[in-house]
């Protein structure tokens, strides 16, 4: 198991918190909470050894969408495919609680 922390400088600030997938073998839950600070991540992967994966990820993620928030990633092995779609989902169910 390894735990990771990132922050990106976001402009895009979330008034809702918001929870996206269950963890379960390949797969992963995201929880989006607001925040007045930069984005901050936090994520338990049962995978180790896969920082700079992540980092091409999110770092991806965010350049696109530049949504400010407090986010807690719980993963059990999931894809970098399934990890972009839990986080589109999020950003999904943001525009839905507008």
């Amino acid at each position: 198991m390894e735990k990771l922390h990132f922050n990106f400088d976001t402009t895009d600030a979330i008034k809702k918190p918001v929870h996206v997938g269950v963890v379960a073998s390949g797969d992963l839950e995201v929880i989006f909470r607001p925040t007045d600070k930069q984005t901050e991540i936090n994520i338990v992967t049962g995978s180790d050894g896969f920082h700079d994966v992540w980092e091409n990820v999110l770092t991806r993620f965010f350049d696109r969408y530049p949504v400010k928030a407090n986010i807690e990633i719980n993963d059990f092995g999931s894809t970098p495919g399934v990890v972009n779609l839990r986080l589109t989902q999020a950003l999904e169910a943001l525009k839905d609680e507008k």
